[in-house]
Formats: structure tokens, C-alpha cells, sequence
């Protein structure tokens, strides 16, 4: 009896070590991955926010942005490039920035007859200016209309799970009717980011992001993937 019962143990200790090591060394856990589309919008610094709708004027949240602590604001503003080819309405997000930046898709470079760099958000030296219009004044920018360089947001955390750092680049797989693989996503990875990428409206629009099956991010220099299907 007492032999039986100790096998019973023993038989029940390394069961038990089993699927520990099977939850240890197993597939890690697929992140939630959100593909968003950055579509034209600008941004302001307070300065800015005062010229364009008064003096004292701040701005007002109107939906909350994926990422905590963002937001799309009720303000609007003109957005005007040479020759006076103009875009009504564009969406300033919040919360304020220290530089004003406008970002655009290839083809609203088109409309405005502005030759777009593609840019890292908040890399806008050298880059073109253009016309801003609101309700109670105009401003008028140097630089600052840029292409947003497409990019994943992350937490370290997530960072780790892909084995990617701040800085490195991914790349993404969407299956759709028309699926496309885009290449070279900067990865921005922080302590507060969720997990999300951001491509603009020609490139969504390409890959019928609408009516994506599967989005499927890549680490460039493996084959460590994490898929959404």
C-alpha cells in the first residue's frame, strides 16, 4: 500500500512538472495587435492653439485616441500649400506639442502641391511649411508638413515578446483581396504604449485594411511572428 501510494505521488510530481515546463518553454502569448489608420491631422502648440481660435482658448477633447492619454479635438483648422490649393477641416489632435506639425497622406501632398519628406513624427527640420487657417486667426509655418513615417507602438514589454528595441524596424503583413506586405515599420517602444500600428490612409487603402483578415507583425531579421487572424 505504502509503495503504491508513494508512485502515486511521484507519478502526480512529475505531471505536475510537465506542464510547468510546457507553460514555460511553450509559444508566448499573442499580443493584441491594433492596426490603426492615421489619417490628415495636425498638431498645435499652445501658441499656436490661441492664434488660431482666440486668446485663452484650449482644446476640447471630442473622442479618445487608442493610445491613453491621446485624443482627436473638436477644433479644426484650413490647411493651405502653394498656389492657395487648400484642405478645409483637417483634425487637431491633442494634447499640445511643443513644434506645430501637419500630417498628411501622399496624395493630400498632391492636392496641396507639396512635395511630402516621409518623417518620424516630430523630425520636421527642413522640412516644408504651409498655411494654417482657423476661426479667429492664421499661422503661418516655416516647416513642419511632413509624411508620417508608418510605425508600431509598444510596451517594453511587448517589445520583448517580439525581441525588437526603440529604434529597430518590423515589418507587416495584411491579408485582405489585396494584401500587401509594408516594409520598414519604426518601432517606437516606451513604458505606457499599447500596441498599435499606424499607417496612413493611401496605405490602408491599398491594402483594403477595412476588410483585413489577418494582420501579421514581423520581426525583420527572423522569422519570430505575431499574427491577428
Amino acid at each position: 500500500m505504502m509503495n503504491t501510494s508513494t508512485m502515486d505521488r511521484s507519478a502526480i510530481e512529475q505531471i505536475v512538472r510537465q506542464i510547468v515546463l510546457a507553460q514555460t518553454n511553450g509559444p508566448p502569448e499573442t499580443p493584441n495587435l491594433v492596426v490603426s489608420t492615421s489619417a490628415r491631422h495636425v498638431h498645435l502648440t499652445d501658441e499656436h492653439v490661441e492664434t488660431l481660435f482666440g486668446k485663452g482658448h484650449t482644446l476640447t477633447p471630442q473622442k479618445e485616441l487608442y493610445q491613453t492619454g491621446f485624443y482627436a479635438a473638436e477644433e479644426t483648422v484650413m490647411v493651405v500649400g502653394p498656389r492657395r490649393r487648400m484642405l478645409p477641416a483637417v483634425r487637431v489632435l491633442g494634447p499640445t506639442r511643443p513644434h506645430s506639425q501637419v500630417e498628411l497622406a501622399f496624395t493630400d501632398g498632391i492636392s496641396l502641391g507639396i512635395e511630402l519628406p516621409v518623417r518620424a513624427s516630430g523630425k520636421i527640420k527642413g522640412t516644408p511649411g504651409c498655411v494654417l487657417v482657423g476661426p479667429q486667426g492664421v499661422v503661418e509655418l516655416s516647416q513642419g508638413v511632413i509624411r508620417a513615417e508608418r510605425h508600431v507602438h509598444m510596451s517594453l514589454e511587448d517589445a520583448q515578446r517580439y525581441r525588437v528595441a526603440n529604434g529597430d524596424r518590423m515589418d507587416l503583413k495584411i491579408g485582405s483581396s489585396c494584401g500587401v506586405v509594408l516594409n520598414d515599420l519604426l518601432v517606437r517602444a516606451d513604458e505606457t504604449s499599447k500596441l498599435e500600428v499606424h499607417i496612413d490612409t493611401d496605405e490602408a487603402n491599398a491594402a483594403d485594411l477595412d476588410n483585413a483578415t489577418s494582420v501579421e507583425l514581423v520581426r525583420q531579421d527572423s522569422d519570430c511572428r505575431c499574427r491577428q487572424g
